[in-house]
């Protein structure tokens, strides 16, 4: 609306404050279209596309789960027919072929990467083929982001199990340590709602407002976390439960499918350490997602659920796999708090292969496919 004073100037007066006010607006405009234009230049570069993650999926109406739409690429990331990342498998599989199946969340899907051929479950594959060159293996890469150990289970029952894996490596605790985290704070009165709450609409259409929006976020809880108020209260030793109990039903219903199952402790990118400054920007995205909690907290709650998982492993004869700081935690293996670059994956896979190549039971499945 135009206000009173420019209706009160003389008519070129006004017209030329309103021209003003029309160019003023068409160079916000243009500003903003190229910021807009320079943030997706930027994703394509590093991600080779400007789909945003939600473009990936699909409802699958058997399970009810979000899964990657079969046979769709984009950019660094391609689905096959069956709708796994990763290169085709043959069903039903053949004989003699020995099928490994990674079930986990973001982390194991790895959408940070650079290609298909830097995800870790395909190095450890590619791996174990080198060290094994008369064996025929493939792999099934089933972590799906968002997914948590309930998840999980869902996707091994309907859509991983059909395919008849003879290893399963289990990778997950980000989801469920967010999870548990906002449960507490909405009890403790510091969210309405455990619920993660939904980004702004204008996000879900421009990159740009995306990352402003995301970024204030994260600098308004590192705000929170460094003045210790409005934060999580809570007792390590005291965390877990639900994800144990989850994770003793996904080992066990694993162990029905294959005849070895693997269980690795979660990675981060936090370590105790590091500088306060180094730890509160290795939190940065975990802050996006609990903007309540503080690094030594974060620290101390997935050193909680790697002991579950080692608790869990020795309860059920899973293979544990540990050394989950032997990926150094700086920004050039980490992109962020939880997921890997590269570097950090080809680390992942080298740390995953050595505890297999090492493991009797593994030998013992290479003797027995050898000689089907």
């Amino acid at each position: 609306m135009i206000s009173s004073s420019t209706e009160s100037l003389p008519p070129p007066r006004r017209n030329l404050r309103l021209a003003a006010a029309l160019v003023t607006l068409a160079l916000i405009f243009i500003v903003l279209l190229a910021a807009e234009g320079a943030v997706r230049i930027r994703q394509t570069l590093k991600f080779g596309s400007t789909e945003s993650i939600e473009d990936y999926w699909t409802l699958d109406p058997r399970s009810g789960l979000r899964v990657p739409i079969a046979g769709f690429t984009s950019g660094r990331i391609s689905i096959n027919s069956l709708g796994f990342r990763g290169p085709e498998i043959a069903v039903p599989k053949p004989q003699g072929t020995l099928r490994l199946a990674f079930l986990g969340a973001s982390t194991t899907w790895c959408g940070e990467v650079s290609g298909n051929d830097k995800v870790w479950p395909h190095l450890v594959t590619a791996a174990l083929a080198r060290s094994l060159p008369g064996t025929r293996l493939d792999y099934i890469n089933g972590g799906v982001p968002g997914y948590s150990l309930a998840s999980m289970l869902k996707n091994l029952q309907y859509r991983v199990a059909p395919l008849q894996p003879d290893v399963i490596v289990i990778y997950e605790a980000a989801s469920n340590f967010s999870g548990e985290m906002r449960e507490l704070a909405a009890k403790q009165g510091i969210i309405g709602e455990a619920k993660m709450q939904e980004m702004s609409w204008p996000s879900r259409y421009s990159l740009l407002w995306n990352l402003v929006e995301k970024n204030l976020l994260i600098r308004q809880a590192q705000s929170v976390a460094r003045a210790s108020q409005g934060r999580l209260v809570v007792d390590p030793a005291t965390l877990g439960d639900e994800y144990r109990q989850g994770l003793t039903e996904l080992v066990r219903a694993a162990q029905q499918q294959a005849r070895l199952v693997v269980l690795a402790t979660f990675s981060t990118q936090l370590r105790p350490g590091q500088t306060a400054e180094q730890q509160m920007r290795a939190s940065e995205s975990a802050f996006f997602y609990m903007p309540f909690v503080t690094p030594r907290l974060l620290i101390d709650g997935y050193a909680r659920y790697n002991q579950v998982a080692r608790e869990v492993a020795a309860e059920t004869g899973a293979l544990l796999l540990g050394g989950e700081n032997d990926i150094p935690g700086d920004a050039a293996h980490f992109s962020d708090t939880v997921h890997f670059s590269d570097a950090g994956a080809q680390a992942m896979s080298e740390r995953i292969y050595r505890g297999l190549a090492a493991s009797p039971a593994l030998r013992q499945l290479v003797g027995d496919s050898s000689g089907r």
